[in-house]
């Protein structure tokens, strides 16, 4: 028997070729461990008669179009499901897909050609950062725009070493170079990427970008792609790696995208992400060094290759793998798919018959779950209302929902409501729903989010004023998400809205709608970042400042198609694009003074801060509010909590019967009160700290002993004599005077 190991939806698979069946199958025990969520209603229905070689009938479960992977080969491929236990078989309709051929009696082989070619251009497939050879960059700066210098954000303590480490990686690869100055200088953030690691961004939005013209450079439609790609029935998609970093710049660009840190200012000598030009200017050079190359399609960092055969197809890879290697471009080797008669492009599956929709596009409609209630389905039929004008027949066929919502009906879900139910699924997944996405209309991304779901949908705003729905997304929160305040929900719905329907947005003006007003304070696309948000908010601001949009605020009942998507989300959840991190610093030491839990148990405890977590997690109100919160609700977008702790920014916020505790901590070591309200403002913070910090030492300090035992001797300050000087009189009563370093 021969076997081989293949991948199937990304889950290993041992099957036994058979190169007497033409199909291929799995037992649906086999199935079901490959893909849990997968249900038998979910297959095709598939009408054959099976015999095995003693002529006895398998039982047909049904079929399902699965990915498939071996080596460097991915295809989306027919699986048949038996309905009983038997080793996987590998028919010969996968043979060709995944190169793989039978040699002799006891071997199955793939296709080697495209490890050849790899090996060919190992410097384009090299993990080394690319640098373009060709013109650098050259930015068009409006001079009616006066040059911005801010000054560098302060960076906590605990942070240092790690942005240090970025700082000297990216002055290696020859990205950045330390300057004295520069006209233009842009504070950095420092978003925490999900391998732990920071990375270093200038936030352009609040400098550069105000003296860009924006890039009118067309960006490539799913319309054109029939034509482009001149009949293709094999492909090849490639993955440019760090995209814009390898763009060199000119001296005067360099100099504008200026970053200043703790470190002082270096000039940005490769095009930096967040700069709102980037994207044009990356494809514009993409189309121009891949002109001449027949069924290519250059998308931003993604390359489309397309040809009638394999050989074509090989022929068209090493020319365009030529033209990188000459412009010193690089690609990222683990996410190119180098031959493949399916492939997924800008939320499409294009093969040899043309361009469709992906299987998950409509997902979110097809398989959104059944009404258990009247709010459920009020939530259903807010979504069908919004599509009203493209389902001439909704009316008729969701009847029996409506009737349902009568104030004199009681809830019955019969046979007759789920067929309406269906009906009405059936008529929102037709192709007819779904406008073709279309480069010279506005696009508009709609979010919302409910307590256990998110929930997006991408349109176009039609010239009547209509909005004609593209693509939908709603996916189920994981279990750290239920925990995000209110605010953090809000704006993980609009990230992960962006990051879904990225191919569609990037590189071109949208507009987000949401209902949750606080958001235009923090993440508005034309204002800069606000300067003290947590470390997830940071993150999530520096990936939407890649993207050219504006935020706009409507009444929920304006947005009842996203409601009705984060009410009745897929039950999916994803990795969280902004993990938890160890904020709270005063668990890293080995003896902690205090705890996590006895500040979660404090802050349950203090009147003050336990109605502002409730607040924080749950939502502020609208009505005036005690004085005592004032300092709360000045701070509301920039407080989150973790692990039943309330944060600023990176900041613990202490409870009062705690306060003494860390202050008599931070006084450790004897710092003078500016060394140790530098060191509060790093980990811990309250209203009306500093006037404590000063109130506490100026009860008592201790003051250097330039002579004798102890060194430090207990004293009272009894009045400054200088801005950095002060007279004191210790217990002994003796008079000195200190400067402040000496306390």
């Amino acid at each position: 028997k021969i076997r081989v190991k293949v991948a199937i939806e990304n889950q290993p698979c041992v099957m036994e070729v058979d190169s007497g069946s033409s199909l291929s199958m799995v037992s649906w025990k086999t199935f079901k461990q490959l893909i849990p969520a997968i249900r038998r209603q979910d297959l095709s229905p598939q009408r054959i008669i099976l015999k095995d070689y003693q002529g006895n009938r398998i039982p047909v479960v049904g079929s399902s179009q699965v990915q498939v992977s071996f080596k460097n080969r991915i295809a989306s491929l027919p699986l048949t499901v038996v309905d009983r236990d038997q080793p996987s078989l590998l028919g010969l309709q996968l043979f060709a897909p995944l190169g793989i051929e039978v040699a002799g009696v006891h071997r199955a082989e793939s296709n080697d050609w495209e490890e050849s070619l790899v090996q060919e251009f190992q410097d384009v497939f090299s993990d080394e950062l690319g640098k373009y050879k060709g013109t650098p960059i050259l930015f068009n700066l409006n001079p009616e725009v006066a040059p911005i210098r801010l000054k560098p954000r302060r960076v906590p303590f605990a942070l240092k070493p790690k942005i240090d480490e970025q700082l000297d990686k990216l002055i290696a690869q020859g990205v950045l170079e330390p300057t004295d100055h520069a006209r233009w200088e842009t504070p950095i953030v420092t978003p925490i990427k999900p391998d732990g690691l920071l990375r270093i961004c200038g936030d352009y939005r609040a400098t550069l970008n105000h003296a860009l013209q924006q890039s009118a450079y067309p960006v490539p439609v799913v319309q054109h792609l029939l034509h482009s790609l001149g009949g293709g029935k094999i492909f090849a998609k490639l993955d440019l790696a760090q995209v814009y970093q390898q763009l060199p710049v000119d001296a005067e660009t360099a100099e504008a995208q200026t970053i200043v840190t703790h470190r002082g200012a270096f000039k940005c000598n490769r095009l930096q992400f967040g700069v709102s030009v980037a994207p044009g200017i990356f494809q514009s050079l993409m189309e121009r060094l891949l002109q001449g190359i027949k069924g290519i399609v250059p998308y931003f960092d993604d390359v489309l290759i397309a040809a009638p055969n394999r050989d074509i197809l090989e022929k068209h890879l090493r020319m365009v793998l030529k033209k990188f290697k000459d412009a010193g471009l690089k690609v990222k080797k683990n996410k190119c798919q180098l031959c493949t008669e399916r492939v997924e492009f800008l939320g499409y599956l294009l093969d040899s018959q043309g361009i469709h929709p992906t299987d998950n596009k409509l997902k979110a409609i097809k398989n959104a779950p059944t009404p258990k209630n009247r709010t459920d389905l009020q939530a259903f039929l807010g979504l069908i209302n919004f599509y009203n004008i493209f389902l001439p027949q909704k009316a008729t066929v969701a009847e029996p929902l409506h009737r349902l919502l009568d104030k004199s009906a009681t809830w019955v879900w019969g046979l007759r409501e789920e067929r309406a139910f269906q009906q009405v699924k059936d008529l929102l997944t037709s192709d007819a729903v779904l406008m073709q996405y279309n480069e010279t209309l506005p696009l508009t991304i709609t979010c919302d989010t409910s307590p256990f779901g998110v929930g997006a949908i991408l349109s176009h705003v039609l010239p009547n004023g209509n909005e004609a729905p593209i693509a939908f997304f709603s996916r189920t929160l994981s279990k750290a998400e239920r925990n995000y305040s209110q605010l953090d929900k809000e704006v993980l719905a609009v990230v992960s809205a962006v990051k879904r329907f990225h191919e569609y947005v990037y590189g071109r003006a949208f507009t987000i709608v949401t209902d949750h007003k606080p958001l235009l304070g923090i993440i508005a696309g034309d204002k800069p970042t606000p300067y003290i948000l947590s470390p997830r908010m940071t993150r999530w601001s520096e990936f939407l400042a890649a993207y050219n949009y504006l935020l706009q605020h409507r009444p929920g009942k304006a947005i009842s198609n996203a409601d009705a998507l984060s009410h009745s989300p897929l039950p999916e959840a994803i990795d969280d694009p902004a993990p938890t991190l160890t904020t709270l610093q005063i668990e890293t030491l080995h003896s902690p003074p205090l705890t996590a839990r006895d500040i979660a148990i404090e802050t349950k405890r203090d009147p003050v801060l336990a109605r502002v977590l409730s607040w924080v997690e749950r939502g502020w109100p609208a009505d005036q509010i005690h004085d005592n919160f004032a300092p709360f609700k000045n701070r509301q977008t920039e407080l989150f909590s973790q692990r039943g702790c309330v944060l600023w920014g990176d900041r613990v916020v202490v409870p009062e019967r705690l306060q003494q505790t860390v202050l008599k901590v931070l006084h450790e070591g004897h710092p003078g009160i500016v060394r140790m309200k530098a060191l509060a403002r790093s980990y811990v913070w309250w209203p009306g700290i500093d006037k404590q910090i000063a109130a506490w030492l100026g009860d008592l300090v201790f003051a250097k002993n330039f002579s004798g035992n102890p060194l430090w001797v207990p004293a009272t300050i009894t009045q400054p004599t200088g801005p950095r000087s002060y007279r004191l009189q210790t217990n002994d009563g003796r008079a000195w005077k200190r400067h402040i370093d000496q306390l």
